[in-house]
């Protein structure tokens, strides 16, 4: 029968420490994993195994003094620094905190003590054969899946808020916008000092940090609003608006020339570059105080949707305001194979609605696009220089819609 040492110190095992022992995988060594690129993900998902920024910190110490970037395989993971030198390895941290510290990641089942006889650290070598006493590492190692799953489901929760955030702060745009719209066409209304208040209350609240929670509300009284609005606002000008659309089309198709400078003609409109326009009408409006100004697309939302009828298949919901197109784009972006980052640069240079117009067009061209990640980033480097709207595209899928 094999003697296992006891540490003279009899010091207590904690619940994860022994989940770690009897896991099955730890004793059989698996693939290499960067001990740096494991701890930026356990620093990602720290509140899931219930550590802190200043025990990562301790934790960074002793993989420093690990001699390999890569935990795992063959290789024995047990580091045996004196108190001493992992304190000054930490810059001079007292002794009694880097215990402390070390004591919370003992507890949390991401390091082994592995005490000598004698409770020091050391290592001795006969022949090939190599006994460490120290910090074991391996319960790192061994945890590194769980790890990565946790850091994940965190960005996964990070990029639900943002998108919900970006939702609500388009959603505020279209109340204020709805709000001064409405006043001109039936002023007096109760209904449209409400959502100029709402609007405030809503861009003064965004600039504070957010719960998901939070955001939801803010969501949920955003779209009751917006639907009271649009309720009122819809009605005797929706007929006027669908013949507008059917007189613009044919416009277009009778005059090659008058829809390419159609964009620039909105350029040299009343409103200045980048002021809001109204989502039905076009027509300019007063700008929008808040914290998320950006450039607002000079093309009525309802003629992109009638631009763009395969988002329909794809995309259920209702698209009557943009941060509905936002939701929409969002929907579809994954399936087109358009990755995040593109995504999310497209949205910092051109704005999320346009960034969400181009989207939703590429869609209608999707057979035609062999790359639609690649010419999604090809339009941002023109929107970021400066050179690009996504007008003419719009007015390019009219016009092929009038000639079929």
């Amino acid at each position: 029968m094999e003697y296992t040492p006891i540490s003279p110190f009899m010091r207590p095992i904690s619940h994860a420490h022994l989940r770690v022992i009897e896991r099955p995988e730890a004793s059989v060594p698996g693939k290499p994993v960067n001990k740096w690129e494991l701890l930026r993900e356990l620093s990602k998902a720290q509140a899931a195994f219930g550590v802190s920024e200043r025990d990562l910190t301790v934790l960074q110490g002793l993989l420093s003094f690990f001699p390999d970037d890569a935990l795992g395989g063959n290789t024995e993971m047990v580091v045996f620094p004196s108190n001493k030198a992992i304190c000054e390895r930490l810059n001079g941290m007292p002794c009694s905190t880097m215990r402390r510290h070390l004591a919370r990641l003992v507890d949390a089942g991401l390091l082994m003590r592995r005490d000598s006889p004698n409770g020091k650290r050391y290592v001795r070598k006969r022949g090939e054969d190599r006994v460490a006493f120290g910090f074991d590492l391996s319960p790192l190692y061994c945890r590194a899946e769980e790890i990565a799953r946790a850091a994940e489901a965190v960005r996964e929760a990070e990029d639900r808020v943002r998108r919900l955030r970006e939702v609500v702060s388009l959603m505020r745009r279209d109340l204020a916008a709805l709000a001064e719209f409405g006043q001109e066409i039936q002023p007096g209304l109760g209904l449209w000092d409400q959502l100029s208040d709402t609007a405030a209350l809503t861009a003064r609240a965004l600039r504070r940090k957010l719960s998901l929670e939070d955001l939801s509300a803010f969501r949920a009284e955003l779209e009751t609003l917006l639907d009271q609005a649009r309720n009122v606002i819809d009605g005797p000008e929706t007929e006027e608006m669908n013949t507008n659309d059917a007189h613009f089309e044919r416009h277009h198709h009778n005059s090659n020339k008058e829809s390419i400078d159609l964009e620039p003609a909105l350029d040299k409109g009343g409103a200045t570059a980048g002021s809001p326009l109204d989502v039905d009408t076009g027509e300019p409006l007063a700008d929008v105080e808040g914290p998320d100004t950006r450039r607002v697309p000079k093309i009525p939302l309802h003629l992109v949707i009638a631009s763009c009828p395969s988002l329909k298949t794809f995309y259920q919901g209702d698209v009557r305001h943009w941060h509905q197109l936002f939701d929409a784009a969002c929907h579809v972006r994954p399936a087109m194979g358009i990755s995040v980052s593109a995504w999310e640069e497209a949205q910092r240079c051109m704005g999320p609605e346009q960034a969400s117009i181009v989207v939703v067009a590429m869609l209608e061209r999707f057979s035609d696009i062999r790359s639609p990640g690649g010419y999604l980033r090809a339009l941002t480097s023109k929107a970021a220089a400066g050179e690009f709207s996504c007008g003419q595209m719009v007015m390019a899928l009219i016009g092929r819609r009038s000639a079929a």
